[in-house]
C-alpha cells in the first residue's frame, strides 16, 4: 500500500479542478494542487476533498499559509491527516517575496 500525501500550493488565476498533477509510484501516490493566492476556504475544501476522496494521509502547505489558515485546513481534515508547512529562513523568504512581487503575484500599494 502506498503513502498519499498532497502539496496544496497558492498562485494568483488558477483553478484547483484543473491546475492539479499526480505522482504515484509502488510507494507514494502525491498529489499536487493549486489554490487561488489567500483563498484559505478554497484550500479547506480542497484539502478535505482530498482526504474524502483520495485517501490523503498527509497535506503539505506552501509557507504563504498563515497560523490560523493551518489550523482551517487542520480542522477540515481532522485528526488523523498530518497537515504540514512548508517554511524558508529569512534570507530565502525574502528572495521569494522578491521574486514574487516582481512576477506580479501582489497588488501595488499606491
Amino acid at each position: 500500500m502506498a503513502f498519499k500525501a498532497a502539496s496544496i500550493v497558492m498562485a494568483p488565476g488558477v483553478d484547483p479542478g484543473r491546475h492539479r498533477a499526480s505522482i504515484k509510484t509502488d510507494t507514494l501516490e502525491f498529489t499536487a494542487v493549486l489554490v487561488e493566492l489567500f483563498n484559505f476556504d478554497q484550500a479547506a475544501d480542497v484539502a478535505q476533498e482530498l482526504v474524502r476522496d483520495e485517501g490523503i494521509q498527509a497535506v503539505l502547505l506552501c509557507p504563504g499559509f498563515t497560523h490560523e489558515a493551518v489550523a482551517k485546513i487542520k480542522n477540515a481534515v481532522g485528526e488523523r491527516v498530518a497537515v504540514n508547512v512548508a517554511r524558508g529562513d529569512v534570507p530565502g523568504t525574502m528572495l521569494t517575496a522578491e521574486f514574487l512581487g516582481r512576477e506580479g503575484w501582489f497588488p501595488q500599494e499606491n
